[in-house]
């Protein structure tokens, strides 16, 4: 990875015009990222500001580079061969690229839900706990508290209660995904990335994700890629339209689902093309 400049390597070809936070202050910004892949550019000149507990949004075709971006904010393009970032991202007035800075911690305080539920083929509890001890914590009565609290947080603790010895992997797809989630909340993040976490479960269980976001995001700020432009609009507050790239428009979900104002905007939330 290479060493990002002070200052966004250019200016972006088509400036966003980012509106004030009305709610809380600034969590992640973003300032002129380019993503590579050896020769590919997948991310152009994106700029923009994430605002601490807000659910935000990141919608756009299939290869736009909305995935790439929120991998971003955790660092997990690192593990790609040939990707580098060039740019400036932000956390809390934090340069998350810059040298030295320990990537472990970083993904402890920004945590991922990927799209399709994937529990460690072990025990209810020990998928929960499994951060925790990573991060240190032996005592069993604190670990039991962490699961406990952690699976009530994610809306599953009354129906797995009773199971926490048996398999994670018995649990049906939605309670999967939310075990997935409370895994993530037992290390205690700030930020929680959402990479499609409804696109492989069914109208149900998607429901109960999309109340559960609405309650985290009461303590965590959310950032979620989605191809669902009515889940993008019932769920989020703020909301960013990429394509081929670039981020073509970003503001609050209410005016951009309405009143877009640019036409490829309109023509992708309309269905015309994506």
């Amino acid at each position: 990875m290479e060493k990002l400049m002070a200052e966004p390597r250019r200016a972006f070809q088509q400036p966003v015009s980012l509106p004030p936070a009305p709610d809380g202050r600034v969590k992640i910004a973003a300032r002129g990222v380019d993503v590579f892949y050896d020769r590919f550019q997948a991310l152009k000149g994106i700029t923009l500001e994430i605002r601490e507990k807000a659910i935000t949004a990141l919608i756009g075709p299939s290869g736009c580079g909305k995935s790439t971006f929120l991998r971003a904010l955790n660092r997990m393009n690192d593990l790609v061969p040939g990707a580098r970032l060039e740019g400036v991202i932000q956390i809390d007035g934090d340069d998350i690229y810059a040298p030295g800075l320990d990537v472990v911690a970083l993904r402890k305080r920004v945590g991922m839900v990927f799209q399709a539920p994937n529990p460690f083929p072990m025990s209810v509890f020990d998928n929960i706990a499994y951060g925790p001890r990573v991060h240190g914590v032996r005592d069993k009565h604190q670990l039991a508290e962490i699961v406990e609290s952690s699976l009530q947080r994610a809306a599953l603790w009354d129906e797995v209660k009773d199971k926490l010895r048996e398999p994670a992997l018995a649990l049906s797809g939605g309670q999967q995904q939310r075990l997935c989630i409370a895994r993530v909340l037992a290390v205690e993040p700030e930020v929680v990335l959402m990479d499609e976490p409804c696109s492989a479960l069914d109208p149900i269980s998607t429901l109960r994700i999309e109340e559960l976001m609405r309650v985290l995001r009461e303590n965590y700020t959310i950032v979620i890629v989605t191809h669902n432009m009515q889940q993008a609009a019932r769920v989020s507050d703020e909301t960013g339209f990429f394509l081929m790239g670039e981020l073509i428009e970003f503001g609050p979900s209410s005016g951009l689902f309405t009143t877009p104002r640019d036409r490829r905007t309109e023509d992708y939330i309309t269905g015309r093309f994506g």
